[in-house]
């Protein structure tokens, strides 16, 4: 049975907490014990705990992703529309709360709109940053290249290159990916061909800005006919592997299929492709994954692991907002081929990366229930439940639209993350952290889904801390109510 929402169900943490640490032993080393959230005052220059080495996603709630490691950090673009942001971290768990940078804004009028789809590649001792961009008509995407100014992939950079296959001069073009074969470069982009409006071409290149031949046109399958879009490559066992994303990303089915060739093979002739049949990646209903593609790949900080970075949607509705940028580890067949199995649940347990330092994150439930110090409090009325089901964590929530009716976390860390329901009946809340100021958030959206980031706090001294949700009983025009959702925070230590 749940704690009733009129009740605090803190008397009842240090139960629920210690049946589920024993679940997880091993995996929250060095965390205070759940008593020291009840203490009467915070402790704000307490030090640290050890680094737990587990995380959830997502990782950013931007789509299209790329990341790498190098030197010890993680480096992670998504799609942002006007300019090019990259976000930089030791941790993968601390990636969400990351300060991005923005590598890169453009006065040209011809591409200073729609900027999508950022990738970038380091040779020699500088980065390449390739993306596409348009004048505000998205039939004029078209592909360009920046160069660092020094060896570091958040810059800064300048305008390199715009990349036009001769045949495909000035023809649509998205979604670029380099391919490294025998020592040199090949330019895999969607873009126009006889087989799709955004089918898969390579090109070959010169160097890391130049495109010194025709394209050609490679016949992907994908079990829809709109788009072939996003190539990306691996080289494991004498082949080269390439993914791709298919049908159209709004759509629930957006998924991942694959083609592969001899790494000795020339990538130019098309024949030389095999293509392997149905689906790599795709929609794991009965884990509220849908749409999961636009992918990258990046290795461990040791080297002996291999992940996706993908974006996924919590609905099945077709919409392009919702997609969320996330990450989890893939293996290898016996037969040599990648093996990505299925996308995980939003907010799943994962351990972190072979090498990764660690980020000290834990997560407390709308029910009490936490991997780590504190739990949530309720005055006033509340509703609790799981009829939201793989929309939320754990399965359940507490929603309310009782002005006044406050829910209050209690933590120990430096920061604060509040997850939960977006719905067509959900209004505004006021919250607040340590009793201070109150912040105004809309929990409204045009559709529902789950697990959506409605409010991170300001970095605070690692201590004890609280964050209130207050219900204020009022919506914006286009809600049909007034409803907050609580479901889940996630706390970040280092």
């Amino acid at each position: 049975m749940l704690p009733s929402p009129s009740h605090p169900p803190r008397a009842r943490l240090g139960l629920l907490a210690a049946a589920l640490l024993g679940l997880l032993a091993g995996l929250l080393p060095g965390l205070i014990s759940p008593a020291a959230a009840d203490a009467s005052s915070p402790a704000p220059r307490a030090a640290a705990p050890a680094a737990s080495g587990t995380f959830r996603n997502p990782l950013n709630t931007g789509p299209d992703p790329f990341m790498t490691h190098w030197r010890g950090n993680y480096y992670l673009t998504t799609t942002q529309g006007d300019s090019i942001r990259m976000w930089r971290s030791p941790s993968l768990g601390t990636l969400m709360t990351a300060d991005p940078v923005t590598v890169w804004t453009d006065s040209a009028p011809s591409r200073n709109r729609n900027i999508w789809a950022p990738e970038f590649y380091r040779f020699g001792n500088r980065w390449y940053l390739y993306y596409t961009a348009d004048d505000g008509v998205d039939e004029h995407h078209r592909l360009y290249v920046l160069e660092s100014e020094r060896d570091d992939p958040a810059g800064p950079y300048r305008f390199k290159a715009k990349l036009a296959p001769p045949n495909h001069a000035d023809d649509f073009a998205i979604d670029a990916g380099i391919l490294q074969l025998g020592g040199r470069l090949y330019l895999a982009y969607s873009g126009i061909n006889q087989y799709q409006h955004n089918g898969i071409n390579i090109a070959p290149m010169s160097d890391p800005y130049t495109v010194s031949g025709d394209a050609v046109a490679i016949d992907a399958a994908g079990g829809c006919p709109e788009v072939r879009e996003g190539p990306e490559f691996l080289y494991r066992n004498g082949r080269v592997w390439m993914t791709y994303s298919t049908c159209d990303t709004g759509k629930p089915d957006y998924q991942v299929w694959m083609m592969s060739m001899p790494l000795n093979a020339d990538p130019l002739v098309p024949g030389n492709w095999h293509q392997h049949q149905g689906a790599v990646f795709s929609r794991a209903d009965d884990r509220g994954v849908f749409g999961p593609g636009h992918h990258a790949f990046f290795r461990s900080p040791d080297g002996t692991e291999d992940w996706i970075v993908y974006h996924a949607k919590t609905t099945s509705v077709n919409t392009y907002s919702n997609r969320t940028t996330r990450a989890q580890r893939f293996t290898w067949r016996a037969d040599g081929s990648p093996d990505f199995g299925r996308p995980l649940a939003m907010g799943a347990t994962q351990d972190l990366p072979s090498g990764d330092p660690g980020s000290g994150n834990y997560w407390i439930n709308d029910d009490g229930r936490s991997s780590g110090p504190g739990g949530v409090a309720y005055t006033g009325a509340w509703n609790s439940g799981t009829g939201c089901a793989t929309q939320c964590f754990w399965s359940d929530d507490h929603w309310s639209d009782r002005a006044g009716a406050t829910a209050t976390f209690t933590f120990t860390g430096t920061r604060i993350a509040l997850f939960s329901v977006q719905d067509t009946g959900n209004g505004y809340a006021a919250i607040s952290v340590d009793g201070g100021p109150e912040q105004r958030v809309d929990f409204h959206g045009p559709i529902r889904v789950g697990e959506a980031v409605q409010y991170v706090s300001p970095r605070l001294p690692y201590g004890e801390h609280t964050l209130r949700v207050r219900v204020t009983g009022e919506r914006n025009p286009q809600s049909g109510a007034s409803f907050v959702s609580v479901d889940r925070a996630e706390v970040y230590v280092n």
